[in-house]
């Protein structure tokens, strides 16, 4: 994503600021000037840039008596905060499909900018959802785009309608809509025609359609190259078609995103998308922390979970065996595959915590990639007998190494790599069995629980709490798992059972396992 380039010039002026030895009002000032430049030149509106300096320089004045660690600590959590209320909607309820009841979403924007794209992206993530979701093309006007809507239902396996005589895009939308209702579909997109905010013609007829429909949700695309265009083409649309919601596309390929985000935000109008790509899974729900999180290389760990959980991923045996200690190479041959599956690697990278997402820009997702299928390429040239092993097999008979490379097409140095990172996912396995046998009765469960997974998500989004697990993390050798992987040189390997119990002692460790004792009665 363009906006990348946005994260890391806030991110670098924050950790200039934070490195310095004393932090003076100098200090705060080059802080202030960088992170308006960079957002100016990310096209937000000189407005909104100059409000934001304003609060943050309120928020950071420099006092002789502040201590230097929370002067710091002050300086992460006011950037992080001050740029989710640039971007923030507050007090719009957005709304929630409901299932076993039919739920009406009519599409209306500008032409061009993605829209019937859109609708199958949408389409896509509620089924993925359990919801049973049909799809209505009353775009008439222009000429394709039926056949448009059709192509893209078919490849998405997604029932239709539309129709090739009637030129009505009124009647077209009733009936399509009153069809589904019969057939008990949960959710029912209709896609309308695109038009300006010139052609009033076209702007009665999208009423129309609405009357006659009832949407539940209106919801508007905009394309985000359009910068701060985006509030008067929203504030055009809101005019007649009073949406409740918009979708920003093309956010993979403009740095005019960050311009059309914050105009729409100051439009107060929710932003509940956001369209990464051109394939049809590349449609992010939109909550300004996360994207913040994700920005500044935070991570996003929910929106981690939540695509797994979409995914119906078959994990097989893996995750029990992980629990009890245990891992064979078929394990880790399951795991690759599932890693695949999820998508692009620099998508998933993105959503992890620790910048884990510019260590892949800079080996290159395509190289990241190869080296991940050659690693399965060789554990799928393997016997069935050497895959439920532990990998001591070869140990005992190192011919087998030589065969694997030749039936692989590859190198005895990498199948001994492949080895090493099944040793390493061991060590973590049984590291997790041990932590998990001496936590206190019913603790387990209590991890499972919404208030817990909402607890690690704040202190994901706690840039101090993140910066101290990233401080233990590190004097453990790096990301746990990653270290030994082909192509992701330089991350470290797995702690050993002396790094757990060192971390355990952390002052910073204890506070934050302190907290959760409170919290949940530990």
């Amino acid at each position: 994503m363009v906006l990348a380039d946005l994260g890391r010039r806030i991110n670098n002026a924050v950790s200039e600021a934070t490195k310095s030895s004393t932090v003076t009002q100098s200090v705060v000032d080059t802080l202030l000037k960088e992170i308006s430049n960079a957002l100016m030149e990310s096209d937000v509106d000189i407005k909104l840039v100059l409000k934001l300096r304003k609060k943050l320089k309120a928020t950071l004045e420099v006092k002789e008596s502040d201590n230097i660690t929370n002067r710091k600590k002050l300086i992460q959590k006011a950037v992080f905060d001050e740029l989710c209320d640039l971007i923030d909607v507050k007090n719009v309820e957005i709304f929630k499909p409901r299932k076993k009841q039919s739920n009406v979403i009519m599409f209306v924007g500008l032409q061009g900018s993605g829209k019937t794209t859109t609708c199958t992206k949408l389409a896509v993530y509620y089924q993925r959802r359990g919801f049973k979701v049909g799809m209505v093309c009353a775009d008439t006007f222009r000429a394709g785009a039926f056949d448009q809507l059709k192509q893209n239902a078919t490849k998405a396996r997604i029932p239709y309608f539309g129709s090739y005589t009637e030129s009505d895009p009124v009647k077209v939308a009733q009936e399509g809509v009153e069809k589904f209702k019969k057939e008990k579909f949960e959710i029912i997109i209709v896609d309308t025609s695109g038009r300006h905010r010139q052609e009033e013609e076209l702007f009665k007829e999208m009423v129309e359609i609405g009357e006659v429909v009832k949407p539940n949700q209106t919801i508007m695309v905009l394309d985000a190259s359009i910068g701060q265009a985006a509030e008067a083409q929203a504030r055009a649309f809101k005019e007649s078609s009073n949406f409740g919601a918009i979708i920003l596309t093309k956010m993979d390929g403009h740095a005019k995103g960050g311009g059309a985000i914050s105009a729409v935000a100051s439009s107060n109008t929710p932003i509940i998308f956001i369209g990464t790509g051109e394939h049809i899974n590349d449609l992010e729900s939109f909550t300004a922390k996360q994207f913040i999180s994700k920005l500044l290389g935070i991570g996003d760990i929910q929106g981690l979970m939540e695509h797994v959980k979409t995914l119906n991923l078959d994990q097989g045996d893996s995750m029990k065996n992980f629990q009890e200690g245990k891992f064979t190479l078929k394990d880790l041959q399951s795991q690759m595959n599932n890693i695949l599956k999820m998508g692009p690697l620099s998508k998933i990278a993105q959503m992890l915590p620790g910048g884990i997402g510019e260590m892949m820009n800079q080996v290159g997702e395509e190289e990241t990639s190869n080296r991940f299928k050659r690693m399965i390429c060789i554990m799928d040239s393997m016997t069935k007998k050497e895959l439920e092993s532990d990998g001591s097999i070869f140990i005992d008979e190192p011919s087998r190494i030589i065969r694997v490379a030749r039936g692989s097409g590859t190198t005895v140095t990498e199948v001994e790599a492949v080895l090493l990172q099944r040793n390493m996912f061991a060590r973590m396995a049984q590291t997790t069995k041990n932590m998990q046998s001496n936590l206190p009765p019913g603790m387990a469960d209590k991890m499972q629980q919404p208030q817990f997974q909402k607890a690690m998500q704040q202190m994901q989004q706690n840039p101090d709490m993140m910066e101290n697990i990233q401080k233990m993390m590190g004097g453990m050798g790096g990301m746990p798992g990653m270290g030994g992987m082909p192509g992701m040189g330089g991350m470290g390997g797995m702690p050993s059972m002396q790094d757990m119990q060192k971390m355990m002692q952390n002052p910073s460790f204890r506070q934050m396992a302190d907290q959760m004792r409170k919290q949940f009665g530990m």
